[in-house]
């Protein structure tokens, strides 16, 4: 069975990185359950591996870390809600695009129990929303939520981020993914004021549907 820990306070993202090297090498090497962490970090940017030097903007501004995971420079930080997935895909089937994909349905599912509707765009990493029926300009999208992952051995680490509540200008700091001519949004800037503990209630509500109860294929 997944394993489901909520943290208490932000976690620093050294000792969450360290937690999740320690869990995705107990997974490989000795069966250790899955493990969906839900978490915020203090105030902080990190680079993935494709992340270019240009895209921080403001390099004094936050800590910025390096980060194994996929994609390029994205900020953490409170009343953004963190989900780091620790999965063995030997167990659920080794594709690591299926994966992202149902990364992605988890996302648009739980945002849709708060009657906001996530969408993907081609050549775009993350969830996005429509702007116009918030009061934004015509084709105005914005950034939701992001996804970086990394697998090793077939065990997957990193995740998703989700716009609950943060202090948007924090993102200024930086291109977020690389992405220019979009912006970024959360729950509540579009008007739907739900807690954090609403928003893990519906995370694990939706997780069933898209991973399946225990260790069966996904979508």
């Amino acid at each position: 069975m997944v394993e489901w820990r909520i943290a208490d306070h932000p976690v620093p993202y050294p000792d969450a990185v360290a937690e999740m090297e320690a869990r995705v090498a107990a997974i490989r090497a000795d069966g250790a359950p899955e493990l969906v962490w839900l978490l915020e970090h203090p105030p902080l940017y990190t680079a993935g591996t494709s992340a270019l030097a240009e895209d921080l903007l403001e390099p004094a501004r936050f800590p910025v870390y390096s980060s194994g995971r996929g994609g390029q420079f994205t900020y953490h930080g409170p009343g953004q809600r963190v989900a780091y997935v620790m999965l063995d895909l030997n167990r659920r089937g080794p594709d690591v695009r299926r994966f992202v994909c149902a990364l992605e349905t988890w996302l648009i599912r739980t945002l849709a129990h708060f009657n906001i509707k996530g969408e993907t765009r081609e050549g775009r990493v993350g969830i996005w929303v429509d702007r116009g029926p918030y009061g934004g300009r015509p084709g105005q999208e914005d950034k939701i939520a992001a996804l970086g992952v990394r697998v090793r051995r077939w065990v997957t680490f990193h995740g998703i981020a989700l716009n609950v509540e943060p202090d948007l200008s924090h993102f200024s700091g930086i291109v977020p993914c690389g992405l220019r001519g979009h912006g970024v949004t959360s729950v509540h800037a579009l008007g739907h004021l739900v807690t954090m503990p609403e928003v893990d209630a519906a995370l694990m509500e939706c997780w069933a549907g898209v991973f399946g109860t225990d260790h069966g294929p996904g979508p």
